[in-house]
């Protein structure tokens, strides 16, 4: 050691060469344990697949901490030896990159030597920090409109297909999107999620004071006012932008967590793009960011840490103070959080790019990434989304699309090993399958009455303005992707507004998007309601897709009709008036609009009574049913509406399910009634049992569309235990409504065995 005083440098070598020794030695030691351990199993496999016991991962743990040890006083050697040599001078302010400065402030014992870029892009598993296994883990979004509500659903699908943890969703909502989240969350019904909501509108006065040019508006700034609007006694949260996609777990994010210093309050990954070092058009002037600045699609929030410090104060002023030369901000929260971070490096910890993988124009994401296996969170920022040009876009379109049409049904799994507590909806519907018999030859048929559908309300921008005369009417029906052609008719043919149930898979659902979006007649029409009921099970739930369409209507009557019928030019308006006539505010009545049909595809559509009526004596026209099934229409007596000029009352027969115009608190359709069969009928006896008035209009009129028979009906005709099942089902109704009703009801199965 004397010779080594004199030369500081030979010291220094000295050390470095002791510990390369000490971390060989340990190195080998390790080989000769797993291979005693293993008994010459392969020493080969990697540690990320191998299965983990206690004892080895205590091991590991001990090794790994001597290993940080060693590899620490390695960086320290190495910094003293740069300093005596005078390589250890700051950047200059314009050269002050966050990829430099991370360096300094991230936790882990990283190497000086390797670039934080050199880090981030790769994952190893030796280093990937975990969560707890059944560590519940919160995350948070901003979700605001009919657009925002379908786009949080793929975030949704993806973080749902990778997870491995109980979550907890927090959701600021405006009122549309509180209504079409809680329904979907309800009715999909996947273990171990909690959801809350919190409403945007309390929390915009403390936004609404800065001006926002970025297309989110005022919701792009919410993610500022999370400390105070969510729980208390929440400590952390991950919170994403809804044009997020997972491609891993976010366990593997929430566990970074760990990696934050005493003093760290934020995650970020750093914006991708150059916007924040300026000069990207003349008079360019950003908000001022720590060099390239961070992107805020991808946040980790330490709400515990961020409180104590006074966030909501901090960001005030920082926001007031740059408010006074910016004016506004251009990207919403992203320009305030920055301005923060600028004045406050020390707060934040820096996120591996691959942790948002950011897809806008002129993006540097490219460098976030080599493999597949490296992609984390890809982050469809541009305004272009899809559309958005990068070299390896169709990969990241088709990893997105995947989870767009990806059957949301098969995300309903449970958690191994992670006990949770079920939802009253879930347990009312597991009580209600124990008391199924499985042995009956139609538990098919009982099962599917009880089955939960997921529901998507509103799945376009929906827009409606009450009348003030209280006599708004809503046409209501319901479809699958078979029927998709005659929107368009319908919409030309009925001005009001729509309740529109489509029955489909979540790929029939982006199919019918994209069909909506690039038809000129539909995309003009914002009072038509489309709700998503998602297919499962082996019928059509025919019913319960009705009652969808009837419990979403805005107005205080209903026309109950079917999709292949186009109402009269005119009939809106003529229903309205009749409305007012007949006094249907004060009364139990039911208007029955007569049904006709043609056979051909092509019809000149009548444009008066006198009109149709010609064509019914030329058999361009036929009384609807009038060849297969005449019972189902004849008590509308078409022979006295030829020459009626009044409304007219008939009586109620088996098997009459004509069309009816009824307020909006009529019965619901009973849901026992899948498929083909008796599912119009049931609806119409029930408004008999409750006394309403049948009453046929004299002046109105609707025609069915030719169309191939639907898949049911072919069961039906072809199946004895369908048709046995239905019977069945038949009984079971009526006896229903004897209970129900009384002796009132009796007459509904007298007038079935006389059939």
């Amino acid at each position: 050691f004397a010779h080594f005083s004199s030369c500081p440098l030979l010291l220094v070598l000295f050390f470095v060469s002791l510990n390369v020794f000490i971390f060989l030695f340990l190195f080998i030691f390790l080989i000769i344990h797993y291979f005693k351990l293993f008994h010459g199993r392969s020493l080969l496999l990697s540690a990320c697949l191998l299965e983990s016991t206690e004892a080895r991962l205590l091991e590991r743990d001990v090794l790994a901490s001597r290993v940080r040890e060693v590899e620490e006083e390695n960086r320290q050697i190495r910094l003293q030896l740069s300093q005596s040599q005078g390589l250890a001078a700051q950047p200059a302010e314009g050269n002050y990159g966050n990829q430099q400065w991370v360096a300094s402030a991230d936790t882990g014992p990283e190497d000086v030597e390797n670039t934080a870029e050199e880090r981030a892009n790769h994952s190893e598993c030796s280093r990937s920090p975990t969560a707890e296994k059944c560590e519940l883990i919160h995350v948070a979004c901003v979700c605001a409109g009919h657009n925002a509500s379908r786009d949080v659903v793929t975030l949704v699908k993806s973080i749902l297909f990778h997870r491995r943890n109980p979550l907890h969703f927090h959701f600021i909502t405006d009122t549309v999107a509180n209504q079409i989240l809680s329904t979907l969350f309800q009715s999909w019904m996947v273990p171990s999620v909690q959801v809350s909501f919190y409403d945007a509108d309390e929390l915009k006065s403390e936004v609404s004071w800065i001006p926002n040019k970025h297309y989110s508006g005022i919701y792009g700034l919410m993610k500022l006012t999370l400390t105070k609007a969510l729980p208390s006694n929440l400590s952390k949260v991950i919170v994403l932008d809804t044009d997020i996609t997972f491609a891993t777990d976010i366990a593997e994010l929430w566990a970074i967590f760990r990696k934050f210093t005493e003093k760290q309050v934020i995650g970020l990954v750093e914006n991708q793009s150059d916007w924040y070092l300026g000069n990207l058009w003349k008079n360019h002037k950003p908000w001022p960011a720590l060099g390239r600045g961070f992107n805020t699609g991808v946040i980790l929030l330490y709400l515990e840490r961020l409180r104590r410090i006074s966030w909501e104060q901090m960001w005030r002023l920082t926001a007031e103070r740059e408010l006074m030369s910016m004016l506004s901000t251009s990207l919403a929260d992203q320009d305030i959080f920055n301005a923060f971070i600028k004045q406050n490096p020390v707060l934040v910890h820096q996120l591996p790019c691959f942790w948002n993988v950011q897809l806008s124009d002129h993006t540097r994401s490219e460098q976030c990434y080599t493999e597949v296996s490296d992609l984390k969170v890809i982050h469809w920022n541009s305004p272009k989304k899809l559309r958005v040009k990068n070299k390896h876009v169709e990969f990241f379109r088709n990893l997105y699309l995947t989870f767009l049409e990806y059957d949301g049904n098969l995300l309903r799994r449970e958690l191994f090993g992670c006990p949770s507590q079920a939802s009253s909806e879930s347990t009312v519907l597991q009580q209600a399958l124990e008391e199924l018999d499985e042995d009956d030859q139609c538990y098919d048929f009982r099962r599917e009455r009880i089955m939960v559908h997921r529901v998507h309300l509103y799945f376009l921008q929906y827009e409606y303005t009450p009348t003030d005369d209280g006599t708004d009417i809503t046409l209501v029906a319901q479809l699958s992707m078979d029927r998709l052609q005659m929107l368009e008719a319908i919409c030309k043919h009925w001005e009001g507004p729509i309740s529109l149930a489509l029955y489909m898979s979540d790929a029939e659902a982006q199919q019918f998007l994209r069909y909506a979006q690039a038809s000129e007649v539909l995309k003009n029409r914002k009072n038509v309601g489309y709700h998503i009921v998602y297919k499962e099970g082996q019928f059509y739930p025919v019913n319960l897709v009705r009652n969808v369409a009837l419990r979403n209507v805005n107005t205080p009557y209903v026309f109950l009709t079917d999709v292949d019928f186009l109402p009269m030019y005119g009939l809106y308006d003529y229903l309205r008036k009749s409305i007012v006539q007949l006094d249907m505010a004060n009364t139990k009545k039911a208007l029955v609009v007569p049904a006709f049909e043609t056979l051909r595809y092509r019809l000149s559509f009548p444009k008066s009574k006198a009109e149709l009526l010609s064509m019914l004596d030329m058999g361009t026209l036929y009384t609807f049913r009038y060849h297969v099934w005449t019972k189902g229409h004849a008590p509308t007596n078409y022979a006295k509406w030829r020459t009626a000029t009044t409304p007219y009352k008939v009586e109620w027969e088996a098997d009459f399910e004509p069309y009816v115009v009824v307020r909006r608190d009529c019965p619901e359709y009973d849901q026992r009634f899948v498929g083909f069969g008796w599912n119009k009928v049931s609806h119409i006896m029930e408004l008999d049992a409750q006394e309403y008035d049948l009453i046929v209009l004299p002046n109105a009129f609707m025609i069915h569309m030719p169309h191939a028979p639907s898949f049911d009906i072919s069961k039906f005709r072809s199946s004895p235990s369908y048709r046995y099942c239905l019977t069945t089902l038949k009984d079971e109704f009526h006896q229903d409504l004897s209970r129900k009703y009384g002796s009132a009801a009796l007459k509904y199965l007298t007038a079935q065995r006389n059939i």
